[in-house]
């Protein structure tokens, strides 16, 4: 773990502490020669420094323990590890850059004429695309349904292959659990 914009922080300790140049490097998780960089102004010059304190990192007590004991380190405030945790769990929009967008309409075609077990949903969800565009595709009504070229999601990077691999083996357990309780009444019959 380390705060959002280390090297200011960095000069923030460097400029207002005791610190040796290996603590402020655990802390900031920058490299000890680039804090001694910092140090001689070789590095990160014009950057205004962030006290970690008044930004909720770490508290002085924590800094205070360590500069009287070099061994210690600076502790985050458990309140920052939480925070960290949740911003890497929240899941990011998904960006589709403009020269990649055309290419969508192509990956619904592959998907529908490759796994047709997979829901419009599904499809959506790992292509980024409408339910009305699936829809269309499906039914052969989409406006360029003549110049689309089925070709495979993963190889035009709108989705991984670990993604794509588990939304058809969902849909292939969702059909499977269909179709037992079926077969099952069938049989009894």
């Amino acid at each position: 773990m380390q705060p959002l914009m280390p090297k200011a922080t960095a000069v923030w300790l460097i400029e207002n502490t005791q610190l040796t140049f290996e603590q402020i490097a655990a802390f900031c998780g920058l490299h000890e020669l680039e804090i001694q960089g910092i140090a001689d102004g070789d590095v990160a010059t014009g950057v205004l420094g962030i006290d970690p304190v008044s930004k909720g990192l770490t508290s002085r007590e924590s800094i205070e323990l360590a500069e009287k004991n070099p061994e210690k380190k600076v502790e985050f405030i458990a309140e920052y590890k939480d925070y960290v945790q949740y911003e890497k769990k929240r899941k990011k929009s998904k960006y589709t850059p403009v020269a990649r967008r055309q290419d969508k309409p192509d990956a619904i075609a592959w998907l529908v004429k490759s796994h047709p077990e997979l829901s419009d949903m599904q499809i959506s969800k790992l292509i980024g695309t409408t339910k009305k565009t699936i829809e269309d595709i499906r039914s052969r009504a989409h406006w360029n349904m003549n110049n689309l070229k089925p070709r495979d999601p993963v190889l035009l990077g709108l989705c991984t292959q670990t993604a794509l691999e588990g939304a058809i083996f969902l849909a292939k357990n969702k059909a499977g659990s269909d179709h037992a309780p079926s077969e099952k009444n069938k049989a009894s019959a």
